[in-house]
Order: structure tokens, then sequence, then C-alpha cells
């Protein structure tokens, strides 16, 4: 995930790259630079008025980044209240916090009717608490500044709503997730209980989710290349997705989506059942 992780952005906290190039925000990043040199600033001056980094300065410039409110508001002050970026400002639709390689599979995991995740990471982003898409957030670096720390968090939360089963019709949600993943104790013990109690939760309440352990000792493992996701779209195509250090890469290759399902249903036999699963997430939570 994902764990931008980006969820799984997947991209754990290596996923805390900022958000891909659109027009809208190289749009704004212009407007912002053209207004900053009419007015005679440089970036480092600039930077210091609107009480940013002259790195995000520079990002917002060439529309890499999501100007916040407090850029905006500080940045129509130092530049003379035109109005212009309070006008432009509500024009910008990227979300924020996502890895630029995972918006592509963000749009797809909305609307899909079938999710399948494997992961032998981290827990998937779409089963996380906050306290833990934080801790593994922290984890890796380069550390995130404040402010794209909680972006971050904020839409992999948001992302959660895709387990509601009220959705119409609701997604059907496969997740095989590696029994270390979760005896890891990622962010210690109090973080740890309060994800098992979120799972526990989770899988009892939404019979549109299966979850399944992957056991410590399986002389026999399909997942060995890595973490997998599988995607059905309402007119039944299939993506998949795969991610690693600081990418990942959306598939639509019809052979490669073949390989991809043989693995993941070999994976299903291999896991404990769901029922099994549950119990061993209660032992687990027992043990803490």
């Amino acid at each position: 995930m994902g764990y931008e992780n980006t969820d799984s952005g997947t991209a754990a906290g290596a996923g805390g790259a900022e958000p891909g190039v659109s027009d809208s925000l190289r749009t704004f990043g212009a407007v912002v630079q053209a207004l900053r040199e009419h007015a005679g600033l440089s970036r480092e001056e600039f930077a210091a008025l609107v009480r940013f980094s002259k790195h995000t300065v520079a990002s917002v410039e060439q529309g890499r980044r999501m100007p916040d409110r407090e850029f905006v508001e500080r940045g129509e002050e130092a530049l003379g209240n035109t109005g212009a970026l309070r006008r432009a400002a509500p024009t910008l639709t990227r979300q924020a916090g996502l890895a630029s390689w995972f918006r592509q599979w963000a749009r797809l995991e909305a609307t899909a009717i079938s999710l399948y995740t494997y992961e032998c990471r981290v827990v998937p982003g779409l089963l996380q608490t906050e306290a833990y898409a934080r801790a593994v957030s922290l984890d890796v670096p380069p550390l995130p500044d404040p402010e794209e720390l909680e972006q971050r968090i904020a839409a992999r939360l948001a992302r959660q709503e895709l387990l509601a089963v009220t959705r119409k019709p609701p997604t059907a949600f496969s997740f095989i997730v590696e029994q270390a993943v979760l005896e890891r104790c990622t962010g210690g013990e109090e973080v740890t209980r309060e994800l098992f109690d979120h799972l526990l939760e989770l899988v009892k309440g939404n019979w549109n989710v299966e979850f399944q352990v992957m056991p410590l000792r399986r002389p026999s493992h399909a997942g060995l290349d890595g973490p997998l996701q599988l995607a059905e779209t309402p007119d039944n195509r299939w993506f998949g997705y795969s991610e690693g250090q600081k990418n990942g890469r959306l598939i639509a290759d019809s052979k490669e989506i073949s390989v991809l399902q043989q693995r993941y249903a070999k994976l299903r036999s291999q896991a404990i059942t769901p029922e099994d699963s549950l119990g061993l997430l209660k032992r687990m939570r027992g043990a803490l």
C-alpha cells in the first residue's frame, strides 16, 4: 500500500513522495512564480514571507506540491492581495498525500468491484489505523515534514471508505497478510493492540472483507516475488499493481494479469483459512 507507503500505497514511509504533476498545479505554480517575480522577490525572500521552506515554494511553483490554505493566504498577502491565488486554489482537484506512482491505481481502486491484496511488508493501507499509519510513515527515511505526514495519513484513511458495505455495489475484498508483519509490533504494543482490535472489528463487521494470514512456516509459498494487488473494474477488466522501493507499476497486460491471478489463487490456498485467521488474530491480541 498505500506504502506511502502508498498504501499499500502501500508504499510505506517511502511512499511519501510528492504528488505527480498535473495541469492545474502547473498553472497555479506558474501564477505564483509570475507574481513573485513581478514583486521582485527571490524564492528565498518569498519563502521567508510565507513561512514555508525554499523547497516547498519551489515544489509549488513547479506544480509538484498541493498548496495548503496557509500558503495561499500568506502568498496573497506577500504578493499584493490580487486575489489570483484565492480564486485559483479551489480549482486544484488533485488529492494530496498519495505518491505520484500510486495515483493511477487509486483511481482504479475507487471504482473496483473486486480488490485482492497480498502484503509481506506492512499491513495494507486500507486496513491501517491512524497510529499504525503514522508509525509506518515515520519508520522509513527520509522523514516527512509535519504537513506532508498529515496529508499522507489523511489520504490513506480517506481511502478506507471503500470498505463500507453500504457502497452500491459493495466492493469484494480479499487480503492476505504475512503473520510476520502482524508480529512485528510496528509502533509498539499499544499501536499493535489498537491495530488488532481494528482488524477484528473490521473482519467481523464487514461481510465483504475476507482476511487471511500467511503462517510463519510455509515450505511452499507463491508470493516470494513480493506484494501484489489485483482489481476488477465494473466492466470486468482486471488490472494489477506491484510496488517496490520508491516506485510502483500498474499492470494491464492480460498475460501478466493471468500470472498474478494464478499466484494469488495459490496464495489463497496456502494461507490460513479466514475462520482460523480470525482465531489467530484473537490469540495474538490476547497475548499482548
